[in-house]
């Protein structure tokens, strides 16, 4: 079973809604997978996702109400297999922490879409919700492509 960690900066917005998104389509195709978020941050540990992620993710009957907001620690970088970053902001912070034998499973979530592109997901925190809308498209365009890989391994 792969584990998948997906990372942001307070672990409020980005992360907790790729989260929710992948393990959505996962059920939907019968994939079993352990997975969770984490923040570089811990601002917001033990936090909910913030609202409005919630609201977006509610509109695709996605609920991630449960989850709560912690920060990346050393043992992540051994226990998960992948650890999806969502801008080069997350990325330099989630390097600079790991491990030299675990840097290669840290990867920028739309290089899953857009190989080698190394695109961000803007953080919609500050914005309307189409920042939100705008997210929800984006992590789902890498979570069918997670989900089209791993079926076909």
């Amino acid at each position: 079973m792969k584990k998948i960690l997906f990372v942001c900066m307070g672990n409020i917005c980005r992360s907790p809604m790729a989260e929710g998104i992948v393990r959505d389509v996962f059920e939907k195709n019968g994939i079993e997978a352990e997975l969770d978020s984490a923040g570089t941050i811990s601002f917001h540990s033990g936090e909910s996702p913030d609202y409005r992620a919630m609201a977006e993710l509610r509109k695709h009957q996605i609920d991630i109400s449960q989850l709560k907001a912690r920060q990346i620690n050393l043992a992540d970088f051994e226990y998960f297999d992948h650890i999806f970053v969502m801008d080069h902001n997350n990325y330099a912070e989630v390097m600079m922490k790991s491990p030299d034998e675990f840097k290669h499973k840290v990867e920028m979530f739309m290089n899953l879409a857009y190989p080698g592109q190394n695109i961000p997901v803007p953080d919609p925190y500050y914005g309307g919700d189409s920042g939100f809308a705008n997210v929800y498209k984006m992590l789902s365009e890498s979570a069918e492509v997670l989900t089209h890989n791993i079926v076909n391994q």
